[in-house]
């Protein structure tokens, strides 16, 4: 008897122990409220503290689940011992601790914790300081139209291609009317939005499987581009509407690795800025702790100058478009990226949407991996190296047979997105990364100063692009398609080794030390980088 007391003991004491987190990942806890609420995006609002070691104190809101069910996720970044408090009554339990312990194992997100802009503020880093790379795929209907089996098959490809986070739309949308189950996000009936808990319980899937690939989830919550059917909720639903909307889909992921996407495709330009300016303040309110925050214009937009100095926005992030002629290349190379890192206050810039593979282009031509790597490059060179983002015709659209996608007929026809994760530019985006990770590409600015004269033609088609390390220690040259660069290494001290790397395929060709005003003729007449190092 007195081992069975000895054991129950035990089993009691460890029922009674605290559950344990690790750091940098999620604590979850369901919220009972003692009674129903007709409208629970507005009849109330449940907020939950969290306070933990060395005195921090976090305020997070918890939401709706269906029925009385409410819950809480918090992402803690402190070990030890921490507790809740709910601070809305009528929800139970009120109050509870749990205990967080350092994660061991590969995934670098768990171990490093969810990527933040840099101090500098020209890229981002992981929680500990460590340079974070964004190399995103987009798979705008991925989440929302794939099964669970082919979302890990997907996910798999790309974190094995160094991919580092995804793209995907959390609602339904103007290319995307419903999720593969027919479910919706939200529904507008006599001017109340209501939100689907079943649709966003399947969407929690899709974000955890992301994460535990290694990959950051970049999810646009109001897609803002619609059809005649005005299914986009970011052009269609009044302000508040939107902003309860995001602030419930913030409150659900906000404590996964996640960099946001306010809107997806809009116009946020001249006086539709302020709508948006709203709908952020009201979404991430200052004093709140959130993952950063960007918007995804449309094509070969700026909308920033009027939008730099809102308090919400941590990164600007362009989309340079699906084109192939001299204007989409000219406002590629010399505007959108090139003048939004000039201005202040200063934040990442970074390509969201260039070239897709297997897109017809705006001159309806078809986009091959040429053309993605050339804009990609150009996207890393002519601002600070933050990260560029990648995207394959049929993997956005998630399309099972070839078809052109939906309310996107001048697109052309998307292949099946299996048939997509072999495209050779996205197998080049792992080149890239490689070139990328030999280097301290973090340090990197435009440097059109290591540029001699080099003429460029009518089409636009030759245009070099050249970025160098603040110390001027190490350059990249990118050549689209020229013969030969003209550089201008006047002034220093020793001659820089000159490498030619291949873009398609990584492979490295020694060129012999450079000094002066010097002509270095390219390997061939494809394109090329060019890596000085006077290291």
């Amino acid at each position: 008897m007195h081992r069975i007391a000895i054991l129950l003991a035990l089993g009691a004491a460890a029922a009674a122990a605290p559950p344990e987190v690790f750091r940098y990942g999620r604590f979850e806890q369901a919220l009972t409220a003692a009674q129903d609420y007709a409208d629970p995006l507005q009849d109330v609002r449940v907020e939950v503290e969290f306070s933990g070691p060395k005195k921090a104190r976090v305020r997070t809101p918890a939401f709706w689940d269906g029925g009385r069910t409410w819950r809480v996720r918090f992402s803690p970044e402190r070990e030890g011992a921490w507790r809740f408090r709910v601070l809305t009554p009528g929800f139970s339990p009120s109050e509870g601790s749990f205990r967080v312990r350092a994660y061991r194992g590969p995934n670098e997100l768990m171990r490093r914790g969810a990527p933040r802009v840099s101090a500098n503020r020209r890229h981002f880093v992981y929680a500990d300081g460590t340079p974070w790379f964004w190399l995103a795929d987009t798979a705008w209907n991925g989440a929302l139209l794939s099964t669970d089996v082919e979302w890990q098959e997907y996910l798999a490809n790309r974190a094995a291609k160094k991919f580092t986070a995804i793209q995907f739309v959390t609602t339904q949308w103007r290319a995307g009317r419903q999720d593969e189950r027919g479910q919706k996000a939200f529904s507008v009936e006599s001017g109340k939005l209501t939100v689907n808990p079943a649709f966003f319980q399947r969407m929690d899937k899709k974000f955890e499987a992301v994460a535990e690939r290694g990959l950051v989830s970049a999810p646009v919550m109001l897609w803002a581009l619609t059809s005649k059917e005005k299914e986009s909720p970011g052009a269609v639903l009044p302000e508040e509407q939107a902003a309860a909307l995001a602030s419930y889909i913030a409150a659900r992921y906000d404590a996964f690795p996640v960099m946001w996407l306010l809107g997806g495709d809009g116009d946020y330009r001249g006086e539709k800025a302020e709508r948006w300016k709203k709908i952020g303040r009201a979404v991430f309110p200052p004093g709140r702790p959130h993952r950063p925050v960007t918007l995804h214009p449309g094509g070969m937009q700026d909308p920033w100058p009027l939008l730099k100095d809102e308090p919400w926005l941590d990164f600007l992030m362009f989309q340079t478009g699906h084109g192939s002629n001299e204007r989409k290349w000219r406002w590629h190379a010399t505007e959108g990226l090139a003048k939004a890192w000039t201005m202040t206050p200063t934040r990442p810039v970074l390509d969201g949407e260039p070239n897709y593979e297997g897109h017809i282009s705006y001159s309806k031509e078809p986009i091959g991996d040429y053309a993605v790597r050339r804009a990609a490059y150009y996207s890393l060179f002519v601002a600070p190296t933050a990260g560029v983002t990648y995207g394959a015709h049929g993997i956005w659209y998630w399309a099972r047979k070839p078809e052109v996608p939906l309310d996107h007929p001048r697109s052309g026809v998307a292949l099946p997105w299996r048939e997509c994760l072999a495209y050779p530019g996205g197998n080049q985006m792992r080149v890239m990364r490689d070139i990328f990770d030999s280097i301290p590409w973090w340090q990197l600015r435009p440097d059109r100063s290591l540029l001699g004269d080099n003429p460029v033609d009518e089409g636009f088609t030759n245009y070099i692009v050249a970025a160098s390390s603040e110390k001027k220690d190490f350059a990249l040259v990118y050549l689209p398609k020229n013969e030969a660069v003209r550089l201008n290494l006047a002034g220093r001290k020793k001659p820089a080794q000159a490498t030619w790397i291949d873009p398609r395929t990584g492979r490295r060709k020694p060129s012999g030390g450079v000094t002066g005003a010097v002509e270095l003729r390219a390997p061939d007449t494809q394109d090329w980088l060019l890596l000085l190092d006077w290291r």
